[in-house]
């Protein structure tokens, strides 16, 4: 056979110009474009190529021969006249397709059969055998296109169309087929933003078509890798060697792509249908480390990235076609312009829409449109500079309070949970520095390390006073104190915990990966530890319980003292470590207030404040969380301390069990997550939006004269104004920061809350 085949692309109308360019990138030449279709020329090599890392085409089609045509019997001889025997097995199964009309033909289905005549009889052997027809799965898929009076006859190397990638069994009522959602991510400049590190949003997300395209893009996995049947597998002119090697060089991408950090990637549903469809979407594409999908609904959504960098809002909207209510459209499509413009200041925005005119009412212009066809639907995709010269209604909120607080938050490079620490104040005194472990012949360090080294040795001894004052065996010693060294450094007695915060983009990743070991080899002889006790994890700005997901699985449990309670840490499993170091001062005041009282923990997590809350003598303690692993954990620290009797563990949605409660509380402690989602909730909690209900449900709950504190990590979280005028509030936070966060005071913010 040739060395070079003449190659046709199939694909959605409105997508050949991305065609073009993207063959062509792959290797066809002399392409040119034709109506939903690119032709060129290609080596065997190209043609396996594209089936395998073309996310536009439908259908990669390899022309076996063109020749002219007048009626049927042409059509019969032309086909006919090909050595068959060199394509498959005279007992092979088949299928045809057939195309355009004239030349006689005005049939399509009696244009396949002429096809499929000549084809069999071609094959048919004295014995009788001859191929038959299977429309599923054939072993040869056959496409006939009539142009003009010329028949294109050509192999189907794709088999099933290419747009089905495998990962999306589970989809919505109306979803984007997944080479239109990749051309809409390709013309929305995702490939530059996701380059560039960029996060993307998408408020309306179905069963996560865009996520998975966004994610295979960004992580350099060819859209049909995990795909198992071709049209040439059966096929006798396929080169098995040539195909594997492609293949696992595609493998290999994929695994350094999703080898890499994972770019964030987040999707928000309103109908809790969809959303275990879609995450199961998202596992069988393999990206779950990448993506996440919650429930929630347009009115409340605001992207909140890692690291603060911006990205692209990408959505579906439904139009007329799929809801009917024009009124619910127009809030929609308002809702939609009011979030990017309320919560996405600076970002990139595209919106495809059925609907442009309903577009136009999201009161911020775009800078450009392109046409794209979703079936027989025209539709806009819309390109939004989220910037407020582009707004056409008036900024509710400025623009300058938005801006001022993202760049705080730049500025601020540690996460936005909370940290762990740890100490021993009133009895019980721990060892104020780690024991020594006996360490045999310490490297050299470089110039970088030995530097790093003595900020540690520096930090130590800044601190020595305060730790033997205090009786601390717990507590951070060093955070990001020095930007080329982005890390959290915490003592838990003999043990060091790392969190590795993620590199600004900026960071050259070899140079950060170079200083990040400098500062491991440091750290032992810095802090005189053995190295097997140096526990180290990447930490990036999470949302949701990213930070409380299982990291592990060691199961190692240290016990540690703080303030004359025992409790256990897990420096391994999760993320953090049982211990919000940054609370230590907030779980004492409570030890101190404690007595007599009844005390309520809200979203208890390892119900560590209940424990001192017992030390202190709590006459009972109540503590409430979702997670049965935390609550599990809790009735361990309090039986290790002899508290179990009068302390009770409630596992449950903390909204739903506040409003069923009937009990009073003279202290109750509320520490919330940022932003949760459960299988075992209704909704979504968001710590901004829900505070007011939140404060108020447990405001009802207080005995007269008894005291609620309230705190939270999320840094840019506000109280609500409204709060003071029903409750006697005072914010508590510089009381709540003891030394060794004092270079970090923004960690978390606390109120003390009491009824007027």
């Amino acid at each position: 056979m040739s060395d070079r085949f003449e190659l046709f692309l199939t694909c959605p109308k409105g997508l050949e110009g991305l065609l073009i360019e993207e063959a062509v990138g792959l290797g066809l030449e002399e392409a040119r474009e034709h109506t939903s279709a690119v032709r060129g020329m290609a080596t065997m090599e190209t043609a396996y190529r594209l089936c395998l890392w073309s996310r536009l085409a439908n259908r990669v089609l390899l022309v076996l021969k063109r020749f002219p045509m007048k009626d049927a019997e042409d059509l019969y001889h032309g086909v006919l006249d090909i050595d068959w025997q060199d394509h498959m097995l005279s007992d092979g199964t088949l299928a045809v397709e057939f195309s355009g009309h004239g030349s006689g033909i005005d049939n399509t289905h009696f244009g396949a059969l002429k096809v499929k005549d000549a084809i069999v009889d071609k094959l048919r052997t004295p014995q009788g055998d001859r191929p038959s027809i299977d429309k599923l799965n054939p072993d040869l898929r056959i496409h006939l296109r009539l142009d003009r009076g010329e028949a294109i006859l050509s192999l189907d190397l794709s088999g099933h169309s290419l747009h089905q990638r495998g990962y999306r069994l589970q989809q919505g009522a109306a979803p984007l087929k997944e080479n239109l959602a990749a051309a809409i991510l390709i013309r929305s400049g995702w490939p530059r933003i996701a380059a560039e590190g960029g996060a993307l949003a998408d408020p309306m997300c179905g069963v996560g078509t865009f996520l998975v395209e966004a994610a295979m893009i960004a992580a350099d996995m060819a859209p049909n890798l995990r795909r198992e049947q071709w049209g040439f597998t059966a096929w006798l002119g396929h080169v098995p060697a040539l195909w594997k090697k492609l293949h696992e060089e595609a493998v290999e991408r994929a695994a350094a792509g999703l080898a890499r950090p994972p770019l964030w990637i987040r999707g928000y549903e309103a109908d809790p249908r969809l959303i275990q469809p879609g995450r199961n979407n998202v596992e069988r594409a393999g990206l779950s480390e990448w993506i996440k999908i919650y429930q929630g609904e347009v009115a409340t959504f605001e992207p909140r990235p890692d690291q603060n960098q911006k990205g692209l809002v990408i959505c579906n909207p439904p139009y007329g076609e799929r809801l009917g209510d024009e009124a619910s459209l127009l809030y929609l499509y308002q809702n939609l312009g009011e979030r990017l413009r309320q919560a996405c200041l600076n970002w990139e925005a595209a919106v495809f829409t059925g609907a442009p005119d309903l577009g136009k009412r999201m009161g911020i212009r775009s800078h450009k449109q392109y046409s794209f066809w979703n079936g027989a639907l025209p539709c806009k995709l819309l390109l939004i500079k989220v910037l407020p010269d582009q707004f056409v209604t008036g900024e509710r909120r400025t623009p300058e309070q938005r801006q001022a607080e993202r760049e705080q938050a730049a500025y601020d490079q540690t996460p936005d949970e909370p940290q762990e620490r740890k100490f021993n104040k009133n009895g019980n005194p721990i060892k104020p520095t780690p024991a020594p472990a006996p360490v045999i012949e310490q490297p050299r360090l470089s110039e970088g390390g030995q530097m790093f080294a003595n900020r540690l040795q520096k930090n130590l001894k800044a601190m020595g006073k305060w730790v033997k004052r205090e009786g601390i065996d717990c507590y951070r010693v060093y955070d990001a104190d020095m930007p080329e060294y982005a890390m959290a450094i915490d003592l838990y007695h003999d043990w060091v915990h790392v969190q590795e915060y993620a590199a600004p983009k900026s960071i050259d990743p070899e140079k950060a990966s170079a200083r990040m070991f400098d500062a491991l080899a440091a750290i032992p002889q810095a802090l005189n530890v053995d190295k097997s006790r140096v526990v180290v994890k990447r930490r990036e700005r999470q949302s949701g319980t990213k930070q409380y997901e299982r990291q592990a699985a060691q199961g190692k449990f240290n016990e540690v003292s703080e303030g004359g309670v025992k409790l256990l840490v897990n420096l391994t499993d999760y993320l953090d470590t049982g211990l919000f170091l940054d609370h230590r001062p907030m779980r004492m005041r409570i030890q101190k207030e404690a007595a007599g009282k009844r005390f309520l923990n809200l979203f208890c997590y390892t119900a560590t404040a209940s424990v001192h809350a017992a030390k202190g003598g709590a006459r009972s303690t109540t503590s409430v969380d979702l997670s049965k692993t935390y609550l599990d954990w809790a009735r361990r620290n309090l039986s290790l301390n002899g508290y179990s009797d009068k302390n009770r563990l409630e596992q449950g949605d903390v909204m739903a069990w506040l409003e069923s409660s009937r009990d009073e509380y003279d202290l109750i402690f509320i520490d919330p997550p940022t932003f949760s989602n459960s299988k075992r909730m209704e909704g979504i909690f968001d710590v901004q939006r829900d505070q007011v209900q939140l404060i108020d449900l447990a405001m009802a709950r207080l005995a007269p004269g008894g005291v609620l504190y309230f705190s939270n990590n999320f840094r840019k979280f506000q109280l609500e104004e409204n709060l003071a005028e029903r409750y006697a509030v005072e914010e508590i936070s510089a009381q709540t920061i003891d030394p060794d966060f004092a270079r970090n005071t923004k960690i978390h913010r606390a109120w003390k809350i009491t009824a007027r």
